[in-house]
């Protein structure tokens, strides 16, 4: 039997307010000087005041760099370190979604070790840690705040660059489902979709363990049947709740396990033509999963059953067969587009399809997949998914 590498924050706080314990775990981790790494809608929402005032009601002092972007850039990491520089910080805290996440965490690993992003991306594996990361998600979807990757984009090559290694893992996270509340309808969707893809992968990755199939499974449970309830009820707490929970412990399943070929795919398309993280997971979902049940079939029907949308009884060809009906289906319910409704144009796509395959495929992802396409299959595939 083989061992698996199992690796979490070494403190986990989960449920409504768990981010109003922020002074708590600083002083349970020894740490009195954090720098807040946020974005400027979240201090316009006064979200990042309110966190400011309980670590000043504590005593704590602290500074805020809120010039992360999405999809992170080499530029905005690189003036999150200055400003970090600038004053005498023992640890990071990131808060907001994933990309003011990610941008914490890579401006930890190198206020502490150094050199550009490039010297970090995969293969590369940096372990040894950077400044201490506390991680406080806002949106129920990428996981970051449980996984031991960053994904930074080299704006100068449009590369979306995954950095691994367990310097990216952050020591405490608080998850706190009420933040969640404001997100309006086009996120909740392309996150929620995201951290389903996260447990999904997780399930039939070659790397897969028993640990992360559990967590995968109860990721998959929680999010499934609540997705649509908190698009359409964006106060439902319920629904808030288990999908804040759900990507957690998809984050946890996939940072163990790795994701895989939508993940590969998905990177470049949202380097090259700036489609949010999840949305492009999204429209390759249903296309990515019908090419690679055939490989893994019993996984894929335990999937359907863990969405609710196959039953114990159902042989693994039908449950196949209604999983990929489902995703199809929630993809037009949360009005998912496809590239060229993005307004993505054909022949810019068309030209980057070697290019997507080459990066996808250096991501290391794809070699994950129960059935590894060679770049030849990856670029039908793209051309699949622009004609859905």
């Amino acid at each position: 039997m083989s061992i698996a590498s199992i690796a979490l924050p070494r403190i986990l706080r989960i449920g409504g307010g768990a981010s109003r314990q922020l002074p708590d775990v600083l002083a349970t981790l020894g740490l009195s000087r954090p720098l807040i790494v946020t974005d400027a809608f979240l201090v316009g929402q006064g979200r990042v005041e309110t966190l400011r005032d309980s670590l000043k009601a504590a005593g704590i002092a602290s500074r805020v760099f809120d010039g992360t972007v999405p999809d992170p850039t080499l530029a905005s990491i690189e003036a999150g370190l200055a400003f970090l520089r600038e004053g005498d910080h023992d640890c990071v805290v990131g808060f907001g979604g994933g990309s003011p996440l990610d941008s914490a965490k890579a401006i930890a690993m190198l206020a502490r070790h150094g050199g550009a992003m490039a010297d970090y991306k995969a293969p590369h594996v940096q372990d040894e840690p950077g400044l201490p990361v506390i991680a406080i998600p806002t949106t129920a979807g990428t996981g970051s705040e449980a996984t031991r990757v960053t994904v930074i984009t080299d704006e100068t090559t449009d590369e979306k660059m995954m950095c691994p290694g367990l310097a990216y893992l952050p020591v405490a996270a608080l998850v706190d489902y009420e933040l969640t509340f404001t997100k309006p309808r086009r996120l909740t969707a392309d996150t929620g979709i995201d951290s389903l893809t996260h447990a999904i992968e997780a399930y039939v990755s070659k790397r897969a363990s028993p640990f992360t199939d559990g967590m995968a499974l109860l990721a998959m449970r929680a999010i499934a049947p609540n997705l649509r309830r908190a698009c359409d009820d964006p106060d439902d707490r319920e629904a808030r709740e288990a999908l804040m929970l759900g990507a957690t412990q998809a984050g946890i399943a996939f940072t163990n396990a790795s994701v895989a070929l939508v993940h590969g795919m998905s990177r470049p398309i949202g380097a090259h033509f700036h489609v949010p993280h999840g949305l492009s997971n999204a429209m390759l979902l249903p296309t990515v999963t019908a090419w690679s049940a055939p490989a893994a079939l019993a996984r894929y029907a335990e999937c359907a059953r863990a969405m609710g949308v196959a039953d114990a009884r159902e042989g693994d060809q039908g449950a196949v067969a209604r999983l990929l009906e489902e995703l199809g289906a929630l993809n037009r319910d949360l009005g998912v587009p496809g590239p060229a409704a993005w307004g993505i144009d054909a022949v810019h796509w068309q030209r980057l399809i070697p290019t997507m395959c080459e990066q996808a495929i250096a991501s290391g992802s794809p070699a994950n997949n129960p059935r590894v396409p060679d770049a030849v299959e990856m670029a039908e595939l793209y051309a699949r998914v622009w004609d859905a």
